[in-house]
């Protein structure tokens, strides 16, 4: 039963986020321009955006946790692709489409090549590549012993 089916991410501005999403690849049924809330059909998990403080409302009505500003909290998202050429498309459409790039691609120490960006709102994403890596038939990275 482990697995994750749903990542949601607060945001601060629907349309502006819903809009750099679509623009940088990600897919959606989606036709209002600034939903309630909205989907990304990706290959074996779905990407949710809603309002950051819809969210923390939802998690405490009383209490919501603090939402901070546009900082590091610890946590990454990851797309990994194919080739590096692949890497190198996704970053070209974040710095097009308003994203901030931190790390900008580069052979990494595990043998992959490997950047990082920001998206509208402060969340870290790794764009990845390694010619080791396997995927499944839903495009899946497949993580195996060894």
């Amino acid at each position: 039963m482990n697995r994750i089916n749903l990542i949601c991410l607060g945001v601060r501005d629907m349309k502006a986020a819903l809009n750099f999403y679509k623009r940088i690849g990600f897919k959606t049924y989606e036709k209002v321009e600034e939903p309630a809330i909205v989907f990304f059909n990706n290959q074996g998990s779905k990407l949710e955006l809603f309002p950051i403080e819809d969210l923390a409302k939802d998690i405490n009505k009383t209490v919501p946790p603090v939402i901070p500003e546009r900082g590091f909290n610890g946590i990454t998202l990851a797309c990994n692709l194919k080739s590096e050429m692949e890497v190198d498309e996704m970053v070209t459409l974040v710095k097009q489409n308003g994203g901030t790039i931190v790390k900008e691609p580069e052979k990494v120490i595990w043998g992959g090549y490997s950047g990082y960006f920001q998206d509208l709102d402060g969340y870290h994403w790794e764009v990845a590549y390694s010619a080791s890596w396997k995927f499944d038939e839903s495009d899946m990275l497949i993580m195996e012993e060894g």
